[in-house]
């Protein structure tokens, strides 16, 4: 059985034991006694901090806030239908719109106005050129200290205090503007931020009327170039029309109204000319047939063929009388035949001229027929050459027509914006003036700078008593530490060699073995976080790569106090100037070695060492697991392990800790790595403790190499196992090196939860 409690040389003999050695911490309990001893010097100290403030306070010039109060609505007022800049409709317009008028009270025009209305180039509070002595005795005798422009230089002093003091504040989801103006003297200020809101208002109106203005000259220019512009066109226009006989009616041309006048003419005539034709043809069958010739309809209407054919019937009637009375060779009778024989052929002939008049007519409408065909294609032929010359007409009338709406609108928006250099649209308002300040807004009461600097005193003063307690209990510890060590013997040298150490090593004989300090690894020490989330594309944070690691904060906790004592040997044991190695091994799981390892780095990382991890178990490698490990290709270069150089592969980490991934080799070329590794941070210099992950058990010859390059050792014991034992075979398999045994972590973490598989199901 292994006592933990004695040198371990005397344990492993059965020697005497020591006094316990009480382990490091600061408790809450003895946070309140310490404080409590040094009550008189912090109540004075709180006091002297009240008296100092309270005196700073009285020594403050006095500042006094006024607040003018203004309404600056962005819906403006529509006097016109057409305003200059379109009004914004939704609420992030309005509120841009606010925001930018808000800007506006504190541009310098609106300054540079409140400064010529008030003459604040003239007050010594902003800026104002005041004599002193030496310049009135000078200009007592004539003489001035040259100044360059110094109105110019006056107004530019106060644009640049005013602008110091002036603030200008929105009230969310609202259109209120607040303007707040400090001063020395309460009157001032309340004049001031009056005088900056007429100033807002007055420019907001002026900038209105320069726009309008602007517009209406900039309209007005291009009004006379527009009316050349349509005058031109108009004239081009009709020139073209004279040139091609463009000759009408506002709807239609002269040429389009003769055409469809000629169509109209033409199926008049060739109607006429079908009736002639009809009546020829009826006059000349009816010959044909050998019929009564006065049948035909003209005949029929002509008074002499009527008058004719009345006759003729007498004459026929006389006739047949006579026949019957006289006989055929009687003269009346023959006279009578010879009457009714002219009275036939006179009608034959009667009806023989109608038939001449109808031929004749319809030659004649054949004739107007043919030489209205003839009038009719001239005119198509000359409407298809105007139609051709009507497209460049069109074009023409268009360009005309954009001129003249053109100019149109211009002349209209001209007279619009002229009448509205008159008109004031704008909306916003004053809705309260500045009052005279009754209460200075710097510095606070009397009675807070009093309570404030008590509070700081009473601090300060706990501070240097915390502080000073922390290195009096220090130096008392390192006191006692080197007494204990006075006190111990040497050990005895030993003429038998170990039969387990694989080859002889050399001795480290320091003054004497102490017993390695015993820490305990709890879960009230350390805060767990998820896994996978250490930051990639950056620097990582090793607290935040899944593993349980340090909690952050005050008070300190019994771990990082033992720690501590565990590395004060190893900054005496090697060389001056000398980085000292520091390895962590153990007897349980590589996973929770390297947890105990990193927790150490960041023990030592939160006093300000700039820390080394070397991850040196080149077979579980569990640490470079949760980092980026380079592969085995790279790991075999010689110039893997470049510490201190531009080709270096060390990982940088946002907790000050630098950590070096282990390489997949042999242990042979993992150690001969590791030691190169070493090497060069040492010779690069920067670091200040250079802390070995493993190598894991069982060791090799190689591995022992590592142990006398360490200055110390610290053992890792899970508390799942039987310690005793574990430390043990630790003792056994390290052999002379046991004398390098600073520490023992027992690590009394849960173990961690099992990682998640493949085709598994998990909550």
């Amino acid at each position: 059985m292994l006592a933990y409690d004695q040198p371990i040389s005397e344990a492993r003999s059965g020697g005497a034991q020591p006094a316990p050695r009480t382990p490091a911490g600061f408790s809450v309990l003895e946070l309140g006694r310490l404080l409590w001893r040094r009550r008189i010097a912090i109540v004075g100290a709180a006091l002297i901090g009240a008296c100092a403030a309270v005196a700073i306070g009285k020594g403050l010039s006095p500042k006094y806030l006024a607040t003018a109060q203004l309404y600056v609505d962005p819906r403006e007022l529509q006097l016109v239908d057409r305003e200059l800049t379109p009004r914004a409709q939704d609420v992030s317009g309005l509120s841009m719109v606010v925001e930018s008028q808000a800007r506006l009270i504190t541009s310098n025009n609106v300054l540079l106005q409140v400064i010529r209305n008030t003459n604040l180039d003239r007050d010594p509070e902003f800026g104002g050129v005041s004599k002193n002595i030496f310049g009135v005795l000078l200009g007592l005798f004539g003489l001035e200290i040259p100044v360059a422009d110094p109105t110019k230089v006056e107004q530019m002093s106060a644009l640049d205090a005013l602008n110091r003091h002036v603030t200008v504040k929105k009230t969310d989801r609202s259109f209120i503007v607040d303007i707040d103006v400090w001063s020395r003297d309460p009157a001032k200020a309340a004049m001031l931020a009056n005088a900056l809101a007429q100033a807002y208002l007055t420019e907001s109106r002026n900038s209105q009327a320069t726009a309008a203005r602007r517009a209406t000259t900039d309209l007005s220019g291009r009004l006379m170039e527009l009316k050349d512009r349509l005058r031109k066109a108009e004239n081009a226009l009709a020139v073209y029309k004279a040139q091609n006989n463009f000759v009408g009616t506002q709807d239609t041309l002269i040429s389009d109204q003769q055409l469809s006048a000629s169509n109209q003419r033409l199926a008049a005539a060739r109607a006429a000319t079908l009736d002639a034709q009809a009546k020829y043809d009826q006059i000349v069958a009816s010959r044909r047939a050998a019929t009564d010739n006065g049948a035909i309809p003209e005949a029929l209407q002509s008074p002499t063929i009527a008058n004719l054919r009345s006759q003729y019937a007498e004459a026929r009637k006389r006739y047949a009388e006579l026949a019957g009375e006289l006989g055929p060779l009687h003269p009346s009778l023959r006279q009578m035949e010879k009457q009714v024989e002219d009275l036939r052929r006179t009608i034959n002939e009667e009806v023989d001229r109608y038939a001449t008049s109808a031929n004749n007519d319809l030659t004649r409408a054949r004739d107007y027929e043919a030489s209205l065909n003839k009038a009719l294609d001239v005119q198509k032929d000359q409407s298809v050459q105007m139609s051709q010359a009507a497209v460049r007409l069109r074009e023409l009338e268009r360009d005309v027509e954009a001129s003249r709406d053109v100019y149109q609108a211009f002349l209209k928006r001209s007279r619009e914006t002229e009448e509205q250099e008159s008109l004031n649209t704008s909306s916003a308002r004053i809705i309260g003036e500045a009052t005279v300040p009754q209460r200075r807004s710097f510095p606070p009461a009397m009675s807070l700078l009093a309570m404030v600097g008590f509070m700081f005193g009473a601090l300060a003063a706990a501070a240097w008593a915390v502080i000073a307690g922390q290195l009096s209990a220090e130096t008392e510890s390192s006191a006692a530490q080197s007494a204990t060590r006075a006190m111990v013997p040497p050990p005895k040298p030993s003429s038998e060699k170990p039969p387990s150490a694989p080859s002889p090593r050399p001795q480290v004989a320091p003054a004497s073995i102490e017993k390695p300090l015993i820490a305990r690894l709890q879960e009230s020490d350390v805060v767990r976080t998820l896994g996978g989330i250490l930051a990639s594309g950056g620097i990582p944070d090793v607290t935040r790569m899944g593993w349980p690691t340090l909690r952050a904060g005050f008070p300190l906790t019994t771990f990082l106090n033992t720690m501590r004592d565990v590395r004060a040997p190893l900054a005496q044991r090697p060389p001056a100037n000398v980085t000292p190695v520091m390895a962590v091994i153990g007897t349980g799981p590589a996973k929770d070695r390297s947890i105990a390892a990193l927790n150490i780095a960041l023990a030592a990382a939160r006093d300000g060492a700039k820390v080394l991890l070397i991850d040196a178990d080149h077979a579980a490698h569990a640490l470079s697991s949760k980092l980026n490990r380079p592969s085995t290709s790279e790991a075999g270069r010689i110039n893997w392990l470049s510490v201190g150089t531009k080709a270096s592969r060390t990982i940088e980490t946002t907790n000050g800790i630098s950590v070096l991934p282990a390489i997949t080799v042999s242990d042979v070329k993992s150690s001969e790595a590791v030691q190169k590794a070493i090497a060069q941070a040492r010779a690069a210099g920067g670091y200040d403790l250079v802390i070995l992950d493993g190598p894991a058990m069982p060791w090799s010859a190689a591995d022992g190499k590592l142990f006398d390059v360490a200055a110390g050792l610290v053992a890792i014991l899970p508390a799942s196992l039987d310690i005793n034992d574990s430390m043990e075979k630790i003792i056994t398999a390290l052999g002379g090196a046991q004398r390098k045994l600073v520490g023992v972590v027992v690590n009394e973490l849960q173990p961690a939860t099992v990682e998640c598989q493949r085709d598994k199901q998990y909550a």
